[in-house]
């Protein structure tokens, strides 16, 4: 039986392929405003209508995944779950969306993580089942009526200030979104910028052609 569940991920990963220049038009643009929302979702373990202006004046992190029960998509939303204190601390709220019912998303969550469920959520879940979110964010799969995992941070104004999308085999990092997170608030605060591989109380740099070169001579 898994074996055959595995061949049917399989399938589904190579039918997508040819989908994936009709998914790259992004409706959810960097610097532009995020795409409305509002749908059922499951939160605290109840059925609950969430909108996009719930999370007005803090960072949003609304990620899709492809289908509950599968198995890349657990791990994922484990991983946020697990995390979310961190993700809280931050300023930031976490939003999970797949194209399930909200009475799936309901059932793998009371499902035990031992059975390849998530045994509890710490954040909202939403139900995008006329598959309407994932089409304005330019995630969803056409053909198959699933999402690709797409992630969008979204901050206090409405404005999308990140935006990446992953082929369905492959899950993401937690750790990087709340790097993320945290370097577009510090930038937000400070005005300075971030350099590659930035973290917390490392060294920034003053985005002009004189002050740049304290950091430079700082790192080099």
């Amino acid at each position: 039986m898994f074996a055959n569940a595995l061949r049917s991920v399989g399938r589904l990963t190579r039918l997508a392929r040819p989908s994936l220049s009709v998914a790259r038009c992004f409706a959810a643009h960097v610097q532009h405003p995020a795409p409305d929302f509002a749908g059922m979702a499951v939160v605290n373990g109840d059925f609950k209508e969430i909108k996009l202006k719930d999370y007005a004046g803090k960072y949003l992190v609304l990620f899709f995944y492809p289908l509950d029960f599968t198995f890349v998509c657990p791990t994922e939303l484990i991983a946020f779950s697990d995390r979310i204190k961190e993700f809280e601390e931050a300023g930031a709220a976490v939003v999970g969306v797949s194209t399930d019912s909200h009475f799936s998303h309901l059932a793998w969550i009371n499902t035990p993580r031992k059975e390849g469920g998530l045994g509890g959520l710490k954040y909202p879940l939403l139900s995008d089942y006329k598959k309407s979110i994932s089409r304005d964010y330019g995630v969803l799969l056409e053909p198959m009526g699933v999402a690709l995992r797409g992630l969008f941070i979204i901050n206090p104004q409405g404005i999308v200030r990140q935006v990446t999308i992953n082929d369905l085999p492959v899950g993401r990092s937690v750790d990087e979104v709340l790097r993320l997170v945290r370097a577009f608030q510090f930038t937000d605060k400070h005005g300075e910028v971030c350099p590659a591989n930035w973290e917390p109380n490392s060294p920034t740099i003053k985005p002009d052609v004189h002050g740049s070169k304290d950091y430079f001579k700082k790192v080099h």
